[in-house]
Order: C-alpha cells, then sequence, then structure tokens
C-alpha cells in the first residue's frame, strides 16, 4: 500500500509563477511509489491560506506525513498555523527549510519558532547552511537532505571560448538584486560592446518594468524572456557562456545547481548558503553582496583563461553530482518510509 503524504506549499507555476519545491518534490516522490495529495495552486493568498487548513482536516486519516515548504517571509505564517493544526491532529509533520533569511525568524520570533520546530518529526534542511543556523540556535531535530535535480535532464555542454553573453535566471524580486546584473552589463559594455545578458524569470514585486526602462535609458543590451519552462531554457542556455546570481540572501538556490550542471561557469554573491555550493576559483567565483566591479572583474577573467575557466566548468558539474535524484532518493524514501 502506497504510503499518502499531503505536501503543504505554493503550487503556483499554473499562474506564471516559479516552479517551486511543493512540484519538483513531490513529482519525484510520486515517481518513487508515494501518494501525493496538494495544498496549493490557489492564487488568491487567503483563499491559498484556508485551502491548506481544509486540506489538512480533510486528509487527516488517510496521511502519514504532512510536508510543510517554510519561507522567511510571510508564508512563514501560513507554515506556523499549518504545523500546529497538524500537531493539535497528532499527524507528523515535516518542515522543509527554504530561504537564506529564515534564520532571522529564529530570531525575530523565536517562540513562534520553536513551536513549530521542536515539535516537528523531524526538520528538514536542504542546505549545511540552514542546518548551522538551526542547530546553532539548539535546534537539533534537523537532517539535512540537498536539493535534487534529476541530472540525467541537463545536458553537460563545454563552452571552449566564454564570451561576454550573461544568463541570469530567478524571480524578479528584491531579494534576488536583480539591478545589479543590469549594472554588471552596464560595465562590460565599456569593454566589450557585444556583451549581452538575458534575464530568464517572472515578475514577482513589480521590479520588471522598473528594470526594463533602465535597461532602455542605458542602451544596455538586455533581453527579457518572463517565466520559461525547464527545457525551454536549458535550451536557451546553449546559446550562453556565463551565468551570474546576484542574491541579497540565498539558501541553495536550484538555479545555481542546473547552471553549474549545464557546464556553465557560475558567478555568484558570497551570501547566504552559496559558499556550500560554489568554492571559490574551484567550482565558481564569489563576490561580495552587490560588488558590481568584482563581479564584472571574474566576467572578464573567465572570459580571458579559457582553459581555467573549462576547468571551473568541469569541477561545477562534478559538483552537482551530490544533488542528482538517484543519489538522494533513498534519503527521503528513508525518512518517509
Amino acid at each position: 500500500m502506497k504510503t499518502k503524504i499531503l505536501y503543504i506549499g505554493n503550487k503556483l507555476s499554473i499562474h506564471n509563477k516559479t516552479v517551486s519545491t511543493v512540484e519538483t518534490l513531490g513529482h519525484l516522490l510520486e515517481k518513487e511509489g508515494f501518494f501525493v495529495y496538494y495544498a496549493s495552486s490557489i492564487k488568491n493568498k487567503l483563499l491559498r491560506f484556508i485551502d491548506m487548513i481544509l486540506a489538512i482536516i480533510k486528509y487527516r486519516k488517510e496521511v502519514k506525513y504532512i510536508l510543510i515548504d517554510v519561507y522567511s517571509t510571510s508564508n512563514f505564517w501560513y507554515a506556523f498555523v499549518c504545523s500546529q493544526l497538524s500537531r493539535f491532529l497528532k499527524i507528523k509533520y515535516i518542515p522543509l527549510l527554504h530561504g537564506g533569511n529564515l534564520g532571522q525568524r529564529l530570531i525575530k520570533n523565536p517562540k513562534i519558532s520553536r513551536m513549530i520546530f521542536d515539535n516537528s518529526y523531524k526538520n528538514v534542511s536542504p542546505s549545511l547552511y540552514l542546518k548551522e543556523i538551526f542547530e546553532a540556535h539548539k535546534i537539533d531535530n534537523i537532517i539535512f537532505i540537498p536539493n535534487s535535480i534529476e541530472l540525467e535532464n541537463y545536458p553537460f555542454l563545454i563552452r571552449q571560448n566564454c564570451v561576454p553573453k550573461l544568463l541570469w535566471v530567478r524571480s524578479f524580486h528584491k531579494i534576488y538584486n536583480p539591478i545589479m546584473a543590469l549594472n554588471v552589463i552596464k560595465e562590460l559594455q565599456k569593454e566589450f560592446p557585444e556583451a549581452c545578458l538575458c534575464m530568464i524569470g517572472p515578475d514577482k514585486d513589480g521590479s520588471l518594468q522598473q528594470l526594463k526602462k533602465i535597461a532602455i535609458k542605458e542602451n544596455l543590451n538586455i533581453s527579457f524572456t518572463g517565466k520559461l519552462e525547464k527545457t525551454e531554457w536549458i535550451e536557451l542556455s546553449k546559446s550562453y557562456s556565463i551565468f551570474i546570481n546576484t542574491s541579497h540572501f540565498d539558501n541553495m538556490p536550484v538555479s545555481v545547481i542546473e547552471a553549474m550542471s549545464l557546464g556553465l561557469p557560475v558567478i555568484s554573491t558570497n551570501v547566504g548558503g552559496i559558499r556550500f555550493i560554489i568554492s571559490d576559483e574551484e567550482t565558481g567565483l564569489l563576490v561580495e553582496d552587490s560588488d558590481v566591479e568584482a563581479m564584472s572583474n571574474a566576467v572578464k577573467k573567465i572570459i580571458k583563461n579559457p582553459e581555467w575557466a573549462l576547468n571551473l566548468s568541469q569541477n561545477g558539474r562534478k559538483k552537482t553530482l551530490e544533488n542528482d535524484w538517484n543519489e538522494i532518493r533513498n534519503q527521503w524514501i528513508s525518512l518517509l518510509s
């Protein structure tokens, strides 16, 4: 008989939002033989919250576990309510920790955080970064299971000579600092007039239109594709040489892992859990938060040192072997069986 699970999270890709863990992990668990209920794909935040509560009540006698995505933003509160309802109904719940700024919730809302994490069956961290933070706050009921991808879906492409064609993949939101990407391409165009940037992702906080206006005003060679399906942006990535990640906060971003698996040399701000993915000058390059000059110089270094850039690319791909579902699946099966 299949183990039944209820997964609480924002399943919103049908509304032109980024595909989140509730969809990717849920799909992989289904492939392993688990039966997964979901809540919720309703667009309106209040109605989605109500749907989550109703789902817990509806499936309370069917499911063995409830998985709950926990973020540091306002969605933290639905995780709190859902966890406490699960606790009241005596259902084992498992928070999945997301967002590089989640540690601030432990400081800002310590009692609420304790109610969520001290009473869970297990807390799952996709990064050693958050695991360290939680253990520093004496929350020991935590295990590390990395974010996963199906590596077979990411063809490795050798880029013999990198050119100043940059790729950025993320939602447009201030925490991901997309304006930094524009400033990097502006700086690069001084030396490389042909430099270009492709920015892929949906608008999350209304900043996309503002960035488009800046790109036009500054005469920057930037294309904005909006949200693309995974297969679409993987195909598009073949035309680009370098991947940049500009976040202010990060945990273990799947987009960075995906870029490394595709053979793109990655340059990222050294924030949150990024240092657990990228070893500077070994599997990628790290620069300080908002340091446009350093990121621009890192791009130039990759362009001017093709053999070294190829080594970065190959090392990056090897690193992502740790994130292949075939390496991780048994950890989830063991936890949920």
